[in-house]
């Protein structure tokens, strides 16, 4: 459910009233009942919530939306205002899921957002849903992906400082940034993957011009050794063309070296249809790529073509079980 008191429990709402997530799946909501029935009475849905225990098998319930109920939230829990219980309770939501799909008790996750600074106060010293995953796998190694109707893009680095992340980017996390890009694709269908890698400094430093050299230490080495390994890849290239053609239809994903080169034009392209996809976790997580947009918490204009997006690609990444 992510922070209770944003959008999430709106949006999640909305798309469970969607044929097209029922079709293929039988959903189950992680998090506290009562926002749920709150979201329902401010969007005149006539939502039926039914709370299920994972101590049994997990049947559909034709016209109802299942919930792990965990309880933790108090009935006057103020939305659009960061709180430490939202933010609390958004660490233990994604911290049951986590078990339950450790204990493939259920096929992925699908987060809701939440807000960092809630979960701060909350106790969790955590960047965001990836960091928390991350650890709780044992995962070290692992990217950001966002994925849209139009382009998709890979993180080699993300939640950290600009003059951080360039001292943090070396060419073997290049390397294994590009791997999982093309390993995460074939897996999808793609045959042979056109990966393009950004350069960091201007025009991709433009033979040394631009920067000290960036390119020639941290990058060109590991697309080289993806080449040497038949991976269909480019670069370094410069950024602001590169997208562009990659949108075009040039490629089939880019690699970003940090966070707002690879997110500015995801979200410039819509933030609707936008999905956050961990890879490199040992489940398989998704997540809407928007914040908890306190702003309209509450007021029933939330706009949930993210999160279905986000659903329908944890279905299609999900290893398949036989449909009920």
């Amino acid at each position: 459910m992510g922070d209770a008191a944003g959008v999430g429990p709106e949006i999640i709402v909305k798309a469970l009233q969607q044929e097209e997530i029922l079709e293929q799946a039988i959903p189950v909501v992680i998090g506290d009942a009562k926002a749920l029935y709150r979201a329902s009475e401010q969007l005149n849905a006539n939502l039926e919530v039914s709370v299920v225990s994972f101590d049994e098998e997990i049947e559909e319930q034709k016209g109802k939306v299942l919930c792990l109920d965990l309880d933790l939230l108090p009935e006057d829990l103020e939305q659009g205002t960061v709180s430490e219980q939202a933010g609390h309770a958004a660490f233990e939501y994604l911290k049951a899921a986590i078990d339950l799909a450790k204990q493939n008790k259920i096929d992925a996750i699908c987060t809701a957002p939440l807000n960092k600074e809630a979960l701060h106060k909350g106790g969790h010293q955590y960047p965001g849903h990836t960091e928390i995953l991350a650890q709780m796998t044992e995962t070290e190694d692992y990217a950001m992906m966002l994925s849209s109707p139009k382009l998709k893009v890979i993180h080699v680095t993300t939640h950290i400082g600009l003059r951080d992340a360039i001292d943090r980017i070396e060419p073997n996390r290049v390397y294994n940034v590009i791997k999982m890009a093309h390993d995460t694709l074939s897996k999808s269908g793609i045959d042979q993957p056109r990966i393009a890698v950004c350069g960091i400094n201007p025009h991709a430093g433009e033979n040394g011009l631009f920067g000290y050299g960036e390119e020639e230490q941290k990058i060109i080495p590991a697309v080289e050794r993806a080449q040497a390994e038949d991976i269909e890849v480019v670069g370094p290239l410069p950024a602001d063309t590169l997208f562009f053609r990659a949108v075009r239809g040039d490629f089939d994903i880019v690699v970003a070296m940090y966070h707002d080169q690879g997110h500015g034009p995801i979200k410039v392209l819509g933030l609707e249809a936008g999905v956050n996809i961990t890879v490199g976790l040992p489940i398989i997580r998704t997540s809407v790529d928007h914040g908890t947009a306190f702003d309209i918490a509450g007021k029933g204009i939330a706009d949930e073509k993210s999160m279905l997006e986000a659903m329908n690609q944890a279905i299609e990444l999900a290893p398949q079980r036989v449909r009920r």
